[in-house]
């Protein structure tokens, strides 16, 4: 019994992985794809509805709420609430735009989609603002994600409220900047877990 306790012990102490990575690339890979499209960048403007669903739904969203969980398990509140938020952010938006739903169309058909998107992007916009401030004492890097983040979602808002094509695209290339910035972040992580000879570093500020 003694040796069976041991090994459980033991199997508890076991280093975790940082998922943290994970969750920034799902992150910043989704909202390329997405802003590409916002911004008009590679896609036509708006088009590319099909490829966001698909993105969303499997690395935005299932990647990253599991990147959420793990956060959980190694105690990183911040992490997790990040994570599994958006995570659900990009589940939520790719079944809007996946066909089969049919809810992107009903919304069309009623002439709300523009104020449906609007209200939706506003209160994203709003949590981003509170993340925004939790990541004043933890590093620049992640400053720089969550501040570009908030406005984009501020952008993108103004655009579909205010009815204005111009600043939703300018909330689109803002989107663009975001998913580079999380990129970095995300690749700074891998590297400094791989004993790599290059790092790059994310300006710890608390």
């Amino acid at each position: 019994m003694a040796d069976v306790s041991v090994e459980r012990s033991e199997s508890r102490a076991l280093p975790l992985g940082d998922p943290a990575p994970l969750g920034l690339s799902g992150f910043a890979l989704t909202t390329f794809v997405l802003s590409a499209s916002n911004a008009g960048f590679l896609f036509t403007f708006g088009n590319g509805g099909a490829i966001v669903a698909a993105t969303a739904i499997f690395y935005g969203g299932i990647a990253q709420l599991l990147a959420g969980m793990w956060e959980f398990r190694n105690g990183n509140t911040f992490g997790a609430t990040a994570f599994t938020s958006y995570g659900a952010f990009w589940l939520a938006l790719g079944v809007v735009l996946f066909p089969p739903s049919g809810i992107a169309a009903a919304l069309v058909k009623e002439g709300d989609i523009n104020t449906a998107i609007g209200v939706f992007l506003l209160g994203w916009t709003i949590f981003t603002g509170f993340m925004f401030l939790g990541t004043l004492r933890l590093s620049g890097a992640l400053v720089g994600v969550f501040g570009f983040l908030f406005l984009a979602f501020l952008f993108l808002t103004i655009g579909k409220l205010g009815g204005s094509n111009t600043m939703y695209q300018v909330g689109g290339w803002l989107g663009i900047i975001t998913a580079l910035v999380a990129w970095y972040t995300a690749a700074a992580g891998v590297l400094a877990k791989t004993n790599s000879a290059i790092r790059l570093p994310t300006f710890p500020l608390g």
